[in-house]
């Protein structure tokens, strides 16, 4: 009896269409581990003009239910890491009760070459 490797089983990462090839990977590894997750599921109010209306909004890329926790995977210029710090930053302030993680590019290349997806990432 042979064993499933992720290349030749269809994984739920294979039936979401990402914004974004790192979190295409990112999902690939929570499947190999068999960790569940949601992609964008909920959306966070942060900001209101003075008539109530929204006017920012986040979307973490990633809810993993076990541990109640998002995930914002971020491989960007840091013009842009420094806009989403500020939202988490913001996210926190109006909601402690969510619990949300950010990867740096950083991190999300050490997890990459860590499992071997060089060549899956580029």
């Amino acid at each position: 009896m042979s064993q499933g490797t992720l290349s030749d089983e269809v994984l739920k990462s294979d039936t979401v269409h990402f914004a974004h090839d790192s979190e295409r990977q990112f999902a690939r590894l929570l499947d190999f581990y068999q960790i569940d997750w949601e992609y964008e599921p909920r959306s966070f109010d942060l900001d209101w003009d003075p008539d109530g209306r929204v006017t920012q909004r986040f979307t973490p890329d990633f809810y993993l239910p076990a541990y109640d926790l998002f995930i914002e995977i971020t491989t960007l210029n840091q013009k842009l890491v420094t806009k989403k710090n500020r939202k988490i930053r913001r996210l926190r302030e109006l909601y402690p009760e969510v619990h949300c993680k950010i990867f740096y590019q950083r991190d999300y290349l050490s997890l990459v070459r860590k499992y071997g997806l060089e060549d899956l990432a580029g």
